[in-house]
């Protein structure tokens, strides 16, 4: 079905018939490469290097382009913090309060955004607050005031933050507390954090991105004057034929017959993914985007959709040494469906241990209202929130500091809804009760075709112009995006 096709049929259909159609789980248009792809399980699994500080509470890191080896034999020219694709691993303490100075040597403007993080409003990386190209600089102040928890940062330029992403701009950081150091969970080498994301490359290795001709990372105007980054025939969102964990594809990792701490992080323009273990085995849940739960949770698979977190242990003792356990996709077939391999090489002592109670987290406090965001494509082909394009300046809400409210997130497609500053818990879905995969605090949270889901959002922090968006790159590149403000 040709992309354009696509997107009528969508439109076309409610969410029964949508669901008996066959297309529930369509998020994207499948961009393939052009160049011979290698094996899967031939690559080792690179760990990104951990930020160091330049003084106490002072990072230093430097956008500008490298040339790298992503697929064997080849090399791809990437935009990278440090360059390196991931960026750095930036390793903080709750409370610890650091600055991050952000200089740009690449040829576009940059706009830093900490995913998950509690951020001033001018640190936020708003997407009209940006780094000037060919050495701008800026210092992102982060109080680090919020729970252990797994975040990440990238580009967050306006109109073009998918290409920027897909091309590098990327990395993970994790905040560590006193809570989460008190539990006998896997770390050092057994605590792997892994940034899944795919990509399509060319003949030459370069990234593939279907950008309109001629516009390249300039882009054109589009709806409402929104600049458009990404061919129209990939306005549902770009996904690759490669999937690239910690910037490698397909990788493979050796690991002892012990619990291992995986940190799941879905960094995709547009893809979701089902994971799975193959041969068997399960996933015990121990956090969310947003720091620990309250107990562990067990499952034997688990949806993440782009930007979501999920923090998980899982015991290779269960596997006889010499054992090939492998990370599957499945929502997809073909080369996407595998993700990674680990190999369990041998036996080895382990002290750890996933604790029946985890942590205490927030409460619920009341809300004082409920507000209603409807995320959908218009008759005119525009991706909206509340029937807008993005109006930089116009909050759709004026929530108060230390309030809760009820938002009610609503979609005709697979919306992976984002508010930044704000954390949720999820309430319902379709008014009935959230999946087991929805538990914890969050920041991001997938909402399906013709689907409502009520969140509970905490404002704390600070106050300010904050936003919401949808985290599918090419949907918020094309305007579906809404400002609010903190008072």
């Amino acid at each position: 079905m040709s992309a354009l096709t696509r997107r009528g049929f969508l439109g076309a259909l409610g969410g029964a018939a949508l669901a008996a159609a066959g297309c529930a789980e369509i998020s994207g248009e499948l961009l393939r490469s052009r160049l011979t792809l290698p094996r899967p399980f031939t690559v080792p699994l690179p760990v990104p290097e951990v930020a160091r500080p330049v003084r106490p509470g002072r990072y230093e890191v430097t956008q500008r382009a490298a040339r790298i080896e992503i697929i064997p034999g080849t090399t791809t020219e990437v935009l990278g913090y440090g360059g390196t694709f991931p960026g750095p691993t930036f390793d903080l303490r709750r409370g610890s309060r650091v600055t991050v100075a952000v200089r740009n040597e690449l040829s576009v403007p940059t706009s830093t955004h900490l995913h998950g993080g509690v951020t001033p409003p001018g640190s936020d990386g708003y997407p009209t607050d940006l780094v000037a190209p060919a050495g701008g600089t800026k210092d992102y102040d982060y109080p680090l005031e919020q729970r252990a928890a797994t975040l990440w940062y990238h580009d967050h330029r306006m109109d073009f933050t998918g290409p920027q992403v897909w091309r590098g701009l990327a990395g993970m950081a994790l905040v560590r507390d006193e809570e989460e150091d008190a539990l006998p969970l896997p770390r050092g080498e057994r605590e792997l954090p892994l940034m899944i994301c795919d990509r399509a490359f060319d003949e030459d290795g370069s990234f593939r991105y279907p950008s309109p001709p001629g516009r390249g990372h300039t882009g054109h105007t589009g709806h409402g004057g929104h600049m458009a980054a990404v061919d129209g025939d990939y306005m549902e969102g770009v996904e690759g034929d490669v999937i690239l964990v910690n910037g490698a594809p397909w990788p493979v990792a050796e690991v002892t017959a012990t619990r291992y701490r995986l940190r799941l992080l879905n960094a995709s323009n547009a893809r979701r993914y089902r994971l799975r273990l193959a041969p068997g085995g399960r996933f015990t849940q121990i956090g969310s985007d947003s720091g620990l739960l309250a107990a562990p949770v067990a499952h034997d698979e688990l949806p993440i959709s782009p930007g979501e977190r999920y923090d998980v242990v899982v015991d290779f003792s269960a596997y006889p040494v010499g054992s090939a356990v492998t990370l599957v996709n499945t929502l997809a077939g073909g080369p996407a469906r595998n993700v990674m391999r680990f190999v369990v090489a041998r036996r080895a002592a382990d002290d750890t241990a996933v604790p029946a109670v985890l942590s205490r987290p927030p409460g619920r406090v009341a809300p004082v209202t409920t507000r209603g965001f409807d995320f959908r494509r218009s008759s005119e082909g525009v991706w909206t929130i509340n029937g807008h394009p993005y109006r930089p300046g116009v909050p759709l809400a004026r929530p108060r500091l230390g309030s809760a409210e009820v938002w009610r997130l609503s979609s005709d497609f697979h919306h992976p809804v984002h508010v930044h500053l704000a954390h949720f818990l999820v309430l319902a879905r379709n008014g009935r009760a959230p999946a087991a995969s929805d538990a914890g605090w969050k920041d991001t949270v997938d909402v399906r075709p013709y689907e409502v889901v009520d969140v509970l959002a905490r404002f704390d922090g600070h106050r300010g112009r904050y936003m919401l968006h949808c985290h599918n790159l090419e949907h918020e590149d094309m305007a579906m995006m809404a400002d609010f403000e903190v008072i």
